[in-house]
């Protein structure tokens, strides 16, 4: 439901509340939407900043930086890290809690360079390989990141645990699907996406993290959203994983089908919209499947696709008719702690 000035007035036009308490009630909604994450120009300016010095010292790291040796890149790393953690709490104290929520995952996507910098100055990178430059790390597989990636969720979970800022969580997760793709390469001695066991093993952490996602969301009972990053992470690990398997069987891309169209249903009950436009691309693969090799030649397939668009917009309209005593009806089926969530996100 979106809230506007406008329709405070027109509340308290029709004595449901004296238009001071509009007033009240308006200023401290315009000073709580401050501090929630949107598409506000300060907030674009935010995460543009941040993206980019985030960028420029992961992705974007130039061949030139291994230049200063591991004890350089040590050093150089950790001054930064000082530099960001000591601007977060300036930026706290003065109640900016977006900025300095950008600039502690910075800090955080800071770990990995510290912590090759410390092998590099050990001598434990001997030889070349994906590990003989750490601009390779973002582009290439290699069990030998695991230490950087176990530093980084520690180092990550204790800037979280100080600060309890969501977009901290960001960096972890993306560590997390880094992480599946190195265990994999370390417990196979090689990395495939085509792979039938790297397929696998990439779902399998894709529904890890889904469900950490989850649990974190049954535990939250805060405003924020922690679980975002891991949701979005953790639906695309496994959606990619599946997407990619080959069926071999008509009856195997149905039961694809089916798991895209619980995932747009699980979407849905959780408000986690991640679940929703993957599920969708997956079903529209689906159909295309149908359209392009099974039904290549029917007449009659785009007809009974479009009764079938018509169908679900029917039941559309009577779910919306319906909602209050189908959505109680449903949330009966339910695990307590589920349907207390889905009770509070449908509040």
């Amino acid at each position: 439901m979106k809230l506007t000035r406008a329709m405070l007035d027109e509340a308290a036009g029709q004595g449901l509340l004296d238009a001071g308490q509009a007033g009240r009630l308006w200023q401290f909604l315009v000073e709580r939407e401050q501090h929630t994450p949107g598409f506000k120009p300060a907030h674009i300016l935010y995460y543009l900043g941040g993206l980019i010095a985030i960028g420029a010292m992961s992705l974007f790291m130039t061949l030139g930086w291994e230049s200063f040796g591991g004890t350089g890149l040590l050093f150089i790393s950790i001054c930064y890290m000082v530099a960001a953690l000591g601007a977060v709490e300036w930026l706290r104290v003065r109640g900016l809690v977006l900025p300095a929520g950008v600039l502690a995952a910075f800090a955080v996507v800071l770990v990995p360079l510290a912590v090759y910098g410390l092998q590099h100055m050990l001598g434990l990178w001997a030889g070349g390989g994906a590990g003989s430059s750490y601009r390779n790390y973002h582009y290439y597989i290699d069990w030998r990141w695991i230490f950087m990636e176990l530093a980084t969720l520690a180092a990550g979970a204790v800037v979280l645990w100080r600060y309890r800022m969501p977009f901290t969580v960001m960096p972890l997760a993306v560590t997390l699907w880094y992480m599946s793709m190195d265990v994999t390469e370390m417990l196979l001695g090689h990395y495939s996406l085509f792979s039938r066991e790297g397929k696998i093993i990439s779902a399998v952490f894709g529904v890890a993290m889904t469900l950490l996602a989850l649990w974190i969301d049954l535990r939250n009972r805060s405003s924020k959203d922690y679980a975002f990053w891991l949701y979005i992470w953790g639906v695309l690990t496994f959606w990619g994983a599946l997407s990619s398997m080959d069926s071999g069987s008509e009856f195997g891309k149905l039961v694809y089908c089916l798991i895209n169209v619980l995932m747009i249903g699980i979407g849905a009950a959780l408000s986690r919209r991640v679940f929703a436009v993957f599920g969708g691309f997956g079903l529209a693969g689906y159909l295309g499947h149908l359209s392009y090799t099974v039904f290549r030649d029917s007449l009659l397939f785009p007809v009974a696709l479009t009764a079938i668009g018509i169908a679900i917009i029917a039941a559309g309209v009577f779910w919306q008719r319906r909602e209050a005593a189908i959505g109680a009806g449903l949330r009966q089926w339910l695990p307590g702690p589920v349907r207390l969530l889905v009770e509070r996100r449908a509040a």
